[in-house]
């Protein structure tokens, strides 16, 4: 934890982001783009994102377009399903809001199968996952 304002402690956000199989089931079996064409992933570490700054970008870097997103999901294995510019984070008073940047294939939270409306912000919690293109969650964790 670090120190806020007034000495007291503030929370310390991250993200994990990881291949996830059960919601690749679910995008198969909805039809959704494309989805016969795609191969859930044999194999896709997870990995760790520290969430600082006024926001934090979700998607897959293009240097040809200047895109460079923090939470940069380009592969291997890549998620054809996500775009160059697909969600923001932004923090809160008590934590953080996702928004889906119109994205081409929407943004689900947890199990909610309706994609969050664009560049409209929806607070998380704890624990929260925010599913993006065909096979990847990402997982908002803090530490107190």
């Amino acid at each position: 934890m670090e120190a806020g304002a007034g000495g007291r402690a503030r929370a310390v956000w991250h993200v994990t982001v990881e291949a996830d199989r059960a919601y690749y089931d679910r995008v198969v079996a909805e039809g959704g783009p494309d989805a016969t064409a795609l191969d859930f992933p044999p194999f896709c570490p997870p990995r760790r994102f520290d969430l600082v700054g006024p926001q934090v970008t979700i998607g897959r870097r293009s240097r040809s377009r200047g895109i460079f997103p923090t939470v940069d999901l380009v592969g291997p294995p890549e998620d054809p399903g996500v775009s160059h510019s697909h969600a923001l984070l932004v923090p809160t008073s008590d934590g953080w809001s996702v928004v889906d940047l119109a994205s081409t294939n929407g943004t689900t939270v947890n199990d909610d199968p309706e994609p969050l409306r664009p560049n409209t912000p929806r607070p998380l919690t704890d624990g929260d996952r925010i599913h993006v293109g065909a096979w990847t969650t990402i997982t908002l964790h803090r530490t107190a």
